[in-house]
């Protein structure tokens, strides 16, 4: 028994220090990039797993429709990034090559297909997941998704927490012996009062009167109790924004309560309990297909879809019915962080036409509806429309 807890406490010693080694990082981090004063700005496209490189293809077909003069005046350059495959991954044994993780460090902003993570069964090496190290490996900290459902009168703004959390010591666990496991979780002041931060500001600046902060801190009470904890302190720079609090498992339920839901507009949260109630929450919109998601750092910026690779879409020979919205409202999500906002407003335009409105073109993910390129392209002809935003503006009323 001493070997077993002998070698778990060297485990242990080793994540400590290493977690200390990021906090040092954290209190020396660089500002805020200015993207205005970029020329060009770099997007990166990555394509990914399964349908990713698909609905990569047609999201990369719409940005270069909409920033058409700005390519051609050097304002902005595109790239393909390739080698973020789960095969390359796995030749490597590393959730990200060296060499596509370079190519992605020559970027300002990357526009990213889904990535398949492996589990416990399948056929690929337990390497990390792609998302988890490229958020760790660019300081992408904060994960930021919105979800509007005009109907019930809902319009949220989730800050999800990336960069710690039970995620970042994910695949660092311990197992010391065939009867205990044991894993981790990770809470700094630094990580968590930037999240916090963020998720005040942008209800300050949006003349938004509400932020909720997420937790379990009544049973996880060191971690959770320090992010709530902080969360206090932060919300006495912002007397003019309101805040309360909720534990995770009551908030899943108020998000589809009637009676509630239309009460929450911003919403922070540590990394595992975001990305339950950010999927929760997409499902209420349309599914996970019609959200989408930006990764926010300092000095990077990844847009991403929020679903996975769909590996059975792939096998069944479905992968060209997939539907491209999600990763589009990234690119408009892009568009905006990166000072397009006028752009950004015009393909959300189109976008909720085609989908949410006109319904023209109809994708089933199956051979009775539409093809990810069909949709796609009615969306560009939408864009087109000289009477879009007169258009859209009669479908709000």
């Amino acid at each position: 028994m001493s070997e077993k807890i002998e070698k778990a406490k060297i485990h242990f010693e080793n994540l400590i220090i290493e977690q200390l080694k990021r906090i040092e990082r954290l209190k020396n981090e660089r500002d805020w990039i200015e993207y205005s004063a970029l020329k060009p700005i770099i997007i990166g496209i990555i394509g990914g797993d399964g349908i990713g490189p698909i609905i990569s293809k047609h999201a990369k077909n719409i940005l270069l429709f909409i920033l058409n003069d700005e390519i051609k005046n050097n304002q902005v350059e595109i790239r393909e990034i390739e080698g973020l495959t789960i095969e390359n991954r796995a030749k490597v044994m590393k959730a990200i090559p060296d060499d596509v993780l370079e190519e992605i460090k020559q970027c300002h902003v990357l526009l990213k297909g889904p990535t398949t993570t492996p589990r416990k069964g399948d056929k690929w090496p337990n390497i990390e997941s792609a998302n988890v190290s490229m958020r760790r490996e660019l300081d992408l900290f904060a994960n930021v998704r919105p979800v509007k459902v005009p109907e019930k009168n809902i319009d949220w703004m989730f800050f999800r927490e990336n960069t710690e959390g039970a995620y970042v010591l994910g695949s660092k666990g311990i197992n010391i012996d065939n009867d205990l496991a044991i894993d981790f979780k990770v809470i700094t002041t630094q990580g968590a009062e930037r999240i916090i931060r963020l998720a005040f500001d942008y209800a300050k600046k949006n003349n938004i009167n509400k932020v909720t902060v997420v937790t379990k801190a009544n049973v996880v009470k060191t971690t959770d109790g320090k992010f709530l904890s902080i969360a206090e302190d932060i919300s006495k720079e912002y007397p003019e924004v309101d805040w309360d609090d909720w534990y995770i498992d009551i908030m899943t339920a108020k998000l589809i309560d009637p009676a509630r839901q239309s009460q929450f507009k911003v919403i922070v949260a540590p990394n595992l309990y975001g990305d339950i109630i950010t999927d929760e929450a997409a499902q209420m919109q349309g599914g996970v297909g019609t959200a989408g998601s930006a990764n926010i750092g300092k000095h990077y910026a990844m847009f991403e879809a929020i679903h996975g690779s769909a590996p059975r879409m792939v096998e069944e020979g479905r992968a060209i019915y997939a539907d491209p919205s999600s990763l589009i409202r990234a690119v408009i999500m892009m568009l905006n962080h990166i000072g397009f906002q006028k752009k950004a407003k015009k393909l959300e335009m189109a976008l909720d036409i085609c989908g949410i409105y006109e319904k023209k073109v109809v994708l089933t993910g199956r051979s009775n509806g539409s093809t990810g390129d069909e949709y796609s392209k009615y969306i560009m002809n939408t864009l087109q429309d000289s009477k879009l935003e007169e258009k859209w503006n009669k479908y709000q009323n």
